[in-house]
């Protein structure tokens, strides 16, 4: 009988994988020894391989490029990094390599841009793309960064009143976004997205404030929808109505020559991920195409916005498994030395799911258990439901130490969880750890964080020393 845990991996998934490979009886990912990290730097700990980041980017351009060929589509494709993903300084220094542009969604943002022009890492001809609700820092920053030269930032209008304020804090003519307010899908609690202006009111608030201002450039149509890029039915359907308002608006407006489709690309969320990214790409150039041709006006150039798809599959988390509670005849709760709350909080905010893997171990015997973490929160547990509606990992001994990997989660995690500051319960934020390859190919790694300190948590409640 075949009772070893990779023997559950092997009969479960096709194994071994892109990204995960076995050596013995650990696991690797990207070639990187994951036992070997925790002999060096100990668990818990967090990881970001940014060579990954990259390889996403060039992947998406990839299928843009072939796409655009294969239809013979005249337009340009831009591909923007959703910062609030991950506003971390490797994370930008990683993306920008790639001749590529950035999204924005509030004001300490353009305070970001500014320091990466000051390094040469964006210049002027790098789009800067001003998402979300304008409040008063973010439209002066917004006015600053375009006063000082930078002319492709484009704001992207989000409500009737952004314009006129944008109008009396940048001095000159300035180009602007509209963003369509989606509907969204029949099971949402609400009809219409709360961000950007109705489909039927786009044209007349184009006619009424942006047509005769000379200050005022229209260059982009903005769309995106909450369940991301997905071969549905509904998404089809929402990227249609989008496509008529641009031609009704092109046939008006000359200077609109830009389509951004937002983000919204899955990632890996489990070894049986199945997504057809060059087919939705060709489908979408395809469509926007069709569209344009039969309302006879030339073709958008296209923007997208990835955000967790460039950086989220770049990260990781490592855990020990501390302790087995057996709490009744059935329940193994597997205490891990860290809390899902404070660390991988979407696990239970929105019941997201990450690949789970044991690291270490991979020959021992498997049994069926429940994951928890060190608070005393009733929630803080990694839901079977968000994995494979059941977990199964090495049997607990004592003696033996068990490690176990969370991977791909290096989007909105660090800032969602409070990186650098008060965690539930007080537990702290692990170690992070880059890791990068040099120019022969090899893997190095370097400390970005350490555990965060009882004195650094006290300073921030105020205990002074």
């Amino acid at each position: 009988m075949n009772t070893k845990y990779f023997d559950l991996i092997d009969q479960t998934y096709y194994f071994p994988q892109e990204e995960f490979t076995l050596n013995n009886t650990t696991l690797n990912f990207h070639g990187i020894d994951l036992m070997g990290l925790v002999e060096e730097y100990g668990a818990p700990l967090k990881f970001t391989y940014l060579p990954k980041i990259s390889d996403n980017i060039h992947r998406a351009k990839k299928w843009f490029s072939e796409a655009i060929q294969k239809h013979e589509y005249k337009g340009n494709y831009n591909y923007c990094y959703c910062t609030k993903s991950s506003h971390f300084k490797h994370v930008l220094h990683e993306a920008l390599k790639n001749d590529i542009h950035i999204e924005t969604s509030s004001a300490f943002d353009i305070d970001i841009v500014e320091n990466l022009k000051a390094e040469g890492k964006v210049t002027d001809k790098t789009f800067v793309i001003c998402n979300g609700f304008k409040r008063d820092q973010y439209i002066e920053n917004i006015g600053r960064l375009i006063n000082s030269g930078h002319k492709n930032c484009i704001p992207i209008i989000d409500n009737y009143e952004e314009i006129g304020l944008l109008n009396e804090k940048i001095k000159g003519k300035f180009k602007v976004g509209i963003r369509i307010a989606s509907e969204e899908e029949p099971k949402f609690e609400f009809y219409t997205s709360r961000l950007g202006i109705g489909y039927k009111n786009i044209v007349p608030f184009y006619e009424k404030q942006i047509k005769s201002n000379k200050k005022v450039e229209l260059k982009m149509l903005h769309f995106f929808i909450n369940t991301g890029i997905r071969d549905t039915a509904y998404y089809w359907n929402e990227l249609l109505k989008c496509l008529e308002v641009y031609t009704r608006l092109k046939k008006i407006c000359p200077s609109l020559d830009s389509l951004n489709i937002g983000g919204g690309f899955p990632i890996k969320n489990s070894l049986a991920f199945d997504y057809d990214y060059q087919y939705m790409v060709d489908e979408i150039v395809n469509q926007i195409k069709l569209t344009c041709e039969s309302a006879e006006v030339p073709v958008p150039n296209i923007f997208t916005e990835f955000g967790s798809f460039t950086v989220g599959e770049s990260g990781g988390a490592i855990y020990e498994v501390l302790y087995q509670k057996q709490q009744n005849d059935r329940e193994k709760w597997n205490m891990i030395n860290s809390s899902f709350i404070t660390t991988l909080p979407d696990t239970w905010a929105i019941s997201k799911r990450f690949i789970m893997l044991a690291v270490n171990r991979w020959n021992d015997e498997y049994e069926r258990v429940l994951l928890g973490g060190l608070t005393c929160d009733s929630d803080d547990y990694y839901n079977s439901e968000q994995h494979m509606n059941a977990i199964y990992l090495p049997k607990f001994k004592k003696e033996k130490p068990l490690y176990i990997g969370f991977f791909n989660t290096g989007a909105y995690q660090e800032t969602i969880g409070g990186f650098g500051g008060l965690q539930h319960c007080l537990i702290p934020s692990p170690k992070h750890i880059l890791i990068d390859k040099d120019s022969d190919g090899n893997i190095t790694t370097q400390l970005f964080s350490n555990q965060q300190t009882s004195e650094q948590l006290l300073n921030i409640l105020g205990y002074e020393h």
